[in-house]
């Protein structure tokens, strides 16, 4: 690359291990929500939930296409942590690489903004990005939609080509790739799909694929 690469990092499962209590601590809050605000029972309102991330990628969005969910109190009420950082599973280690990798770093994830920064604050590599770009600022459009990767990379002002998105989902890197980024997935899946140029097991060996993304 002539110019120094931007970094669009995904968050939950990319620069943490949010699958021991992060998520399940979601996904529990969102189908108690659903039960609360559309009268349904435990089985249906989790069927309800994982539906609506399948189809849509986000549960949020066919709350809000089918049944008029106001957003905003949505993610307030599924996203709140009493004891957030008893619960954040992260290597320290993340810190001195993002401190050595080149280029302009950005967060870029379908979370809300606020819990976003509480995480990056949390794991103290908040200073390490020029910007965090949560789902509000996508205009609620989550990842695949190429809405949401149009929003960070008009507010940024960013070629496409320059961008390199690290992700844990392969779904998110295919636009990603359709856009003209290069892509980088955080998997430990034996397949490798043609859109994905760099799989690496870890965030922490991104610092030895670098000169394969050039």
């Amino acid at each position: 690359m002539s110019h120094p690469p931007v970094w669009l990092f995904d968050l939950d499962n990319t620069l943490h291990n949010a699958s021991p209590h992060i998520f399940p601590h979601i996904n529990r809050s969102m189908t108690a929500y659903l039960e609360r605000h559309l009268g349904l029972s435990g089985d249906e309102a989790n069927a309800l939930r994982v539906r609506y991330w399948l189809r849509y990628g986000a549960t949020l969005t066919g709350l809000i296409r089918h049944h008029g969910t106001d957003p905003h109190h949505f993610l307030a009420e599924t996203h709140r942590f009493e004891q957030l950082h008893e619960m954040m599973v992260f290597d320290r280690a993340l810190a001195a690489l993002l401190r050595r990798l080149p280029g302009v770093k950005i967060v870029f994830s379908n979370g809300p903004q606020r819990y976003a920064e509480a995480v990056l604050d949390v794991m103290g590599i908040r200073r390490h990005f020029a910007d965090v770009f949560g789902i509000e600022r996508m205009k609620l459009h989550p990842k695949p939609a190429v809405r949401a990767y149009r929003e960070v990379l008009r507010a940024h002002r960013l070629n496409p080509r320059r961008c390199i998105l690290v992700e844990d989902s392969a779904v998110n890197l295919r636009t990603a790739r359709r856009l003209g980024m290069r892509t980088v997935w955080v998997s430990r899946s034996l397949r490798s799909p043609a859109y994905v140029d760099v799989k690496i097991a870890s965030v922490l060996d991104l610092g030895r694929s670098v000169g394969l993304l050039r």
